[in-house]
């Protein structure tokens, strides 16, 4: 059975005006920057647009948009809902990326990506936060700079619900908090408004410019928006390279300067075939899920934090229980060992069709294996600063 639609509700004009012009200007600034100071090579960016058109109409939408990219930049630092993917190699990649889209989407932000944005940086006063709101980006806390951080934080259950289908209601407070004192607006305030979203990550979490652009690890927050979004969203993974180069993070003075007369390469994969691609896992994790409910677990935590508070739960045995879509209602399913199983498989296949679009341009040398693996990087754990030269692979590590 379908879920029962809300009625529709638009955020305020001030809303929508701000958003517009902040998507809008921000995507104005980024084409000038790539048509007319770069060389700009796309590939797969005509039926990317196409899907964009199919979701520009919120009440047709019948799943979210996820988008993953592996790019060497990244400047927020760090869904029809769409899931987009996608390398991480300069500060510049989000809205860079974005530049390559006509106008006409740019000031159209119903029909554009969220994503997440260091809480740090981002959210650091009222200014920003209420700039980088305005922006559709999520306040994410990055464990090596705050005590928030992690995979079970609010901004994924913020995310998850973005690429799920609305819910009946929106939430009793169009505010969240992240830490207990913050104050962030809600995108789910307008479920209607904001149905099936797209979301858009770098799934290394940091910026990663190795010489031949390879990937490290993906972590498993990923795995969260694939398995637990609700339909399963439509995947997009995509592939940058040149964006490193415009932002090298060994470059000198002027240091907050791009540079230009670079070519910036992106492309587009098409729509994943999520059975087939993730079937297996899913079928897995919504079995440990009913398994977990059924066993008429007394409680299930909401709050800012999962430990923040926790409430009654009823379970009639059914399986169907009273969990919310983002909820992880048991330590089995947060941390039990086959839940980390499944994200770690989730992860890896995920990185696996980032690698495909890579191969497919034929000018990279092959990946290497071990660095698909968390283990592998271990070893740079012991660094102190947030900038350095990583001592496994050589490449330029960015998490300030």
């Amino acid at each position: 059975m379908s879920p029962s639609r809300p009625p529709a509700q638009m955020p305020s004009l001030s809303m929508r005006v701000k958003s517009s012009v902040i998507m809008g200007i921000t995507g104005l600034i980024s084409r000038c920057f790539l048509h007319g100071f770069n060389t700009v090579e796309t590939h797969g960016l005509a039926q990317f647009r196409e899907l964009l058109d199919s979701r520009a109409d919120p009440e047709k939408r019948e799943r979210g948009l996820l988008t993953g990219i592996f790019s060497p930049s990244f400047i927020l630092c760090c869904i029809n809902i769409f899931l987009y993917f996608s390398n991480h190699v300069s500060v510049l990649d989000d809205p860079m990326v974005w530049g390559l889209l006509p106008l006409s989407y740019a000031f159209n932000p119903n029909n554009l990506r969220w994503t997440l944005g260091a809480h740090d940086i981002c959210f650091k006063n009222q200014l920003f936060s209420s700039f980088f709101t305005h922006g559709q980006v999520l306040p994410c806390h990055r464990s090596k700079h705050s005590p928030h951080g992690g995979l079970f934080q609010p901004c994924m259950t913020q995310a998850i619900r973005l690429l799920s289908h609305p819910s009946p209601s929106p939430p009793a407070s169009p505010y969240y908090t992240t830490t207990g004192t913050d104050s962030i607006l809600s995108p789910l305030t307008h479920p209607q408004h904001r149905r099936y979203s797209w979301v858009h990550v770098f799934p290394e979490g940091l910026v990663h410019q190795h010489p031949d652009v390879d990937l490290r690890y993906f972590k498993w927050g990923v795995a969260r928006l694939i398995l637990e979004s609700e339909p399963s969203p439509d995947i997009v993974p995509m592939f940058i390279d040149g964006t490193q180069k415009c932002m090298a993070e060994d470059r000198g003075f002027p240091k907050f300067l791009p540079r230009v007369g670079k070519t910036v390469r992106v492309t587009f994969g098409g729509v994943l075939d999520y059975e087939a691609t993730f079937g297996d896992l899913k079928a897995r994790w919504d079995e440990l899920v009913r398994r977990e409910t059924k066993k008429g677990n007394t409680t299930k935590t909401v709050g800012w934090l999962w430990k923040t508070a926790v409430i009654e739960q009823t379970d009639d045995g059914d399986g169907d229980g009273q969990r919310q879509v983002g909820e992880l209602t048991s330590e089995e399913l947060r941390n039990g060992r086959e839940a980390r199983e499944i994200r770690i498989e989730v992860a890896r296949r995920m990185r696996e069709e980032i690698l495909r679009l890579r191969s497919e341009r034929g000018v990279y040398k092959e990946s290497e294996e071990s660095f698909g693996r968390a283990e592998t990087w271990r070893v740079d754990k012991g660094e102190e600063g947030k900038k350095y030269r990583s001592r496994v692979d050589g490449s330029q590590i960015n998490q300030d």
